[in-house]
């Protein structure tokens, strides 16, 4: 079954907690910090596999959560990092932030990777926070909290040679004649409901692949016939082969047919039209009178577009066709696809705090600040100590001070609530 869409949830893993512990070996009097740092959380990160050409592995397995870090132990011995987890998906996927609509990534390379939830730091252990004045102190930082998203993947078939036109002209069939693709041949239209890849071999050293894109109708780029849905997987295509039934074998007119489904391609996007476009008039052993065949070539032709009258039932015509899409193909430079401004592996969120007052209080938010309050140990006197001087180093106060924060009012730091007090004197610190 061939799914494009899916959503999934990932979420990284949180980084084990420092150690508070002292040296406590024979003969050594007054042992120092010794606690070790927290394991780094596992990230999720997205793979794609060349081997892949459909989501439906994620119909039923929707969550990828990786494992937290392992806290840090005794004698400076460091937590074990949390495993990563790779979640794979076919070249030409688009990744992107189902909460914000971002763009995180775009999957056309095998192998390229993109994480989209990194796991947290681990918390640093007792020995980091040893100084002349504090020679044995008793607090260790709390690991960083892991990360969860939604995201939505979307995928966009990567081919060669796109097959179009409307229903039941002999897409599918030319496709199975060229290659060894098997999709559905029937007399009734809409046979094929879901893009089908085949790799088309010319001989030993030249190939490429076809895709058929299911038929498009009128108002396909509306979401007519669910044309929006197939129209998408066109712009991965460097050449489009245009199939008409020239013997209009169901009373359509196969000129009229042509312009319809170039006008959807413009009004979906303008930079599918621009493609490079052959015409391959098929269904050529049913048109009893030449003239007819002879006045569409000259009408297409009168138009710019190369045009080969072909029959998919006994192949007349399909090797000058498929030669000129492999000339064209030569040609045709490799697109791009990946967009610089919105194609992106992870980035650190640029630093913002933002103050809201709500109900007599003051909830700050921020990425340092959240990251700040998971690890810390308010339960410790030195490690709120620290935590006071991080918050002055940070500039909070200036910011809560031109919000209007009086003595005495409420401050919430992501569910930790404090009364606000003006700064003591730095002396205290220095006395740590």
């Amino acid at each position: 079954m061939f799914i494009d869409r899916a959503k999934i949830i990932v979420v990284s893993g949180a980084g084990g907690d420092g150690m508070v512990s002292f040296r406590r070996e024979k003969y050594v009097p007054r042992g120092g910090p010794s606690g070790g740092d927290g394991g780094r959380g596992g990230s999720v990160i997205i793979r794609a596999d060349s081997s892949l050409n459909t989501l439906i592995n994620f119909r039923r397995h929707r969550k990828f959560a990786a494992k937290a870090g392992a806290n840090g132990g005794a004698k400076e011995m460091f937590g074990k990092n949390g495993e990563d987890v790779y979640v794979d998906v076919p070249l030409g996927t688009m990744v992107y932030d189902d909460r914000t609509g971002e763009l995180l990534a775009d999957m056309t390379q095998n192998e390229q990777q993109v994480t989209v939830a990194k796991g947290g730091h681990g918390g640093r252990g007792n020995s980091h926070f040893a100084t002349s004045a504090v020679r044995a102190p008793t607090y260790a930082e709390k690991g960083e909290p892991g990360e969860e998203k939604n995201i939505r993947l979307e995928l966009k078939i990567l081919a060669d040679v796109g097959l179009l036109g409307f229903p039941s002209v002999g897409k599918s069939s030319l496709l199975r004649k060229v290659s060894g693709a098997r999709p559905e041949v029937a007399a009734y239209h809409f046979t094929t409901l879901s893009p089908v890849l085949g790799v088309v071999s010319l001989d030993a050293e030249r190939s490429f692949v076809m895709a058929d894109i299911p038929g498009l109708i009128e108002g396909a780029s509306q979401g007519t016939g669910l044309g929006d849905e197939f129209l998408r997987h066109v712009e991965r295509t460097k050449v489009l082969i245009h199939v008409l039934d020239a013997a209009g074998s169901e009373g359509r007119d196969p000129l009229r047919d042509f312009h319809i489904i170039n006008n959807e391609l413009e009004l979906y996007s303008p930079e599918l039209v621009k493609k490079k476009q052959i015409v391959a008039a098929n269904k050529t052993d049913l048109i009893d009178d030449p003239q007819k065949l002879e006045k569409l070539r000259k009408e297409i032709e009168g138009e710019g577009y190369l045009f080969f009258p072909i029959c998919t039932l006994t192949g007349e015509g399909l090797k000058p066709l498929l030669e000129a899409a492999w000339k064209i193909l030569q040609e045709v430079p490799d697109v791009t696809f990946e967009n610089p401004e919105k194609a992106i592996v992870y980035e650190v969120p640029k630093d913002e705090f933002l103050i809201e007052q709500k109900d007599g209080a003051f909830y700050v938010k921020g990425k340092r600040v959240e990251k700040l309050v998971s690890m810390t140990n308010f339960e410790d006197y030195l490690s709120m100590r620290r935590f006071e001087r991080a918050w002055r180093f940070m500039g909070l106060d200036k910011l809560l001070k031109k919000e209007g924060i009086k003595e005495g009012d409420t401050v919430n730091l992501y569910g930790v609530e404090f009364t606000y007090a003006e700064n003591r004197d730095s002396a205290d610190d220095e006395k740590e």
